[in-house]
């Protein structure tokens, strides 16, 4: 009887300090990596999830579950969030020569010539795709016919005779990628082949557990190949083919608490070697947003430790050939997009919403690489209760954060100490801004949407923003583009272009009628001013300048505009 009461007492100790041991790992999330594939194996089929699945209708086909630039002082470069570090994009320039992803297929177009002219077109395995450009390489990210992702390595030394070399196709799909120098790092999320299971559509659908099925024992098969993805490798010159792992188990690394047998892969591309990745480094966890700064490379998933926080995870870029995971940690919330994240001086500064309380709030939180994990040494909140973020930008050791409901507040955070951010102004307008892009010293160009005082949108804004002073931030211009209008830029910053020796700002601009074209702004002294619209047959999908000269690049047709009259010019058709 006594050892049975000293058992039940060992029990209920260890029950009650199970939720203090948890809440420690969470704090100090050190990710372990899997010493061999049986290691691997063995921990993801112990804590995968139950499949469910409909009885196979013979006859009937299994769909499978879903799981920079020119270099020319007269030419501009893709829009990206880090000086230094490329993001890829459907088009860039170099020498002269415009290279499109559009339809498809890669065009090698001549925008020097006084008459613009295609070089040379290349069609692409796959459908869609992102671009980019190192010396005589390109890569092309597109998305493969059976939810895989292709890497597609192009020879373009000669813009006349453009050439695949060698395609990777990889069993995963393609969440972003980021070049440094020659060295590209491409993010790939993938679902274990081993727990895929056939679904058809039945008139009345009967889900049977897995383990009753005939073939139970594959979805959780104790091969490799079904739980490490998996690249093949296509040279075009020698014809041959190789098949192999995406990456090695031992380089794979496990989160304190299971979030899914989903694997995050970085692989880092040389591109003077071309395909395959010199190198690999996974976590078993999904991946939903990149940054990266000049040294770090950032992974975040929704959904860490706690389900309604972030996971980050740190990848330290120093070597050329190589990237090696540092640390992870978790912020409370939700990301926005890319912007959320910004590293300053060693910091890492994340802004989220967070919504698991009575009334959402936003907040930045500023996180430092201590002993494997990033850990949180600063934290400001009370941002927008009952709102979410809509844009964000830091700049050095500024920050500005737009929540909106029904009108639109900017806030200033001065974050010069990262262990004590704090807000020191706040500008309510009309509408919200969901782009901020820097404009000058002290000034911030925000475009966005104008909205009712209900809080319904109502066509494309911009508005200028003097940040000077902190305490203080002050609206100096404004334009309207008008009812029912909306722009690419929004959403995607690489659609934005800034011409700093015009001070001149183009976005793509979509109206009522369906049509897209360019929109031209002067901003300067304190003034945003229309320049004009270029005018298009088709959709505007990004503008660019090349030699002087403002180009548009359409689903049809790369245009010439004079940027300083926006004056038509000669058109290169596809």
């Amino acid at each position: 009887m006594r050892r049975t009461l000293a058992l039940t007492a060992l029990i209920a100790l260890a029950f009650a300090a199970a939720p203090a041991a948890a809440a420690k790992r969470a704090k100090t999330p050190r990710l372990k990596a899997f010493r061999s594939c049986a290691g691997l194996i063995s921990y993801a089929r112990r804590h995968a999830p139950p499949v469910l699945a409909p009885r196979q209708v013979p006859g009937t086909a299994p769909v499978p579950v879903p799981g920079g630039g020119e270099d020319d002082s007269s030419s501009s470069t893709t829009n990206v969030q880090e000086a230094g570090v490329d993001e890829p994009d459907i088009v860039k320039s170099k020498d002269g020569t415009v290279f499109a992803v559009v339809d498809d297929a890669l065009r090698s177009i001549d925008a020097r010539s006084p008459v613009p002219r295609v070089r040379d077109v290349v069609h692409l395995p796959g459908y869609g795709g992102e671009l980019l450009i190192a010396g005589n390489r390109a890569l092309v990210v597109s998305s493969g016919n059976s939810g895989d992702t292709v890497l597609t390595e192009l020879n373009i030394a000669d813009p006349e005779h453009l050439r695949i070399v060698r395609t990777l196709s990889i069993d995963g799909l393609y969440v972003s990628a980021r070049l440094h120098g020659r060295t590209a790092r491409v993010v790939i999320s993938s679902y274990p082949r081993a727990l895929r299971v056939p679904v058809v559509d039945l008139p009345r659908p009967a889900p049977i557990p897995i383990d009753e099925r005939a073939d139970a024992g594959k979805p959780l098969r104790a091969r490799r190949a079904g739980w490490v993805p998996s690249a093949t490798l296509h040279n075009r010159r020698t014809g041959r083919t190789r098949k192999r792992a995406l990456v090695a188990c031992d380089d794979v690394r496990r989160t304190p608490r299971f979030t899914g047998a989903d694997m995050l892969t970085v692989l880092t591309i040389d591109l003077a070697k071309g395909l395959p990745a010199v190198d690999s480094d996974a976590v078993m966890t999904s991946a939903d947003t990149v940054y990266a700064s000049p040294t770090s490379l950032y992974v975040a998933t929704s959904g860490g430790w706690q389900r309604s926080d972030t996971a980050i995870h740190r990848f330290d870029l120093a070597g050329a050939d190589r990237t090696d995971y540092r640390a992870s940690g978790q912020v409370p919330g939700d990301l926005l997009n890319q912007f959320s994240m910004s590293e300053y001086n060693g910091v890492l500064r994340v802004a989220t919403t967070d919504s698991s309380g009575a009334r959402s709030q936003s907040l930045v939180t500023a996180l430092a690489p201590r002993s494997g994990r990033l850990a949180k040494i600063g934290q400001v909140g009370g941002l927008g209760e009952g709102e979410r973020i809509y844009a964000v930008r830091f700049i050095e050791d500024r920050g500005y954060v737009v929540t909106f409901r029904q009108i639109d507040p900017l806030f200033t955070l001065d974050l010069a100490d990262p262990a004590h951010p704090r807000v020191r102004g706040e500008l309510k307008i009309a509408g919200y801004s969901a782009y901020l892009h820097p404009v000058g010293p002290h000034r911030v160009l925000g475009v966005g949407q104008d909205a009712t005082p209900q809080g319904r949108q109502a066509g494309t804004q911009l508005s200028l923003f003097d940040v000077a002073d902190p305490a203080a931030p002050k609206l100096l211009s404004k334009v309207k583009l008008g009812h029912f209008t909306s722009s690419q830029a929004e959403y995607d910053h690489h659609a934005f272009l800034w011409w700093e020796p015009l001070r001149l700002a183009v976005i793509p601009v979509s109206g009522e009628e369906g049509t897209t074209e360019a929109a031209a702004f002067d901003v300067d002294h304190g003034k945003i001013t229309p320049a004009g619209s270029s005018h298009e047959n088709g959709f505007v999908l990004r503008t660019l300048i090349v030699a002087g000269r403002l180009l548009t690049l359409s689903d049809h047709a790369l245009s010439v505009y004079d940027p300083a009259t926006l004056r038509p010019g000669p058109v290169a058709r596809f």
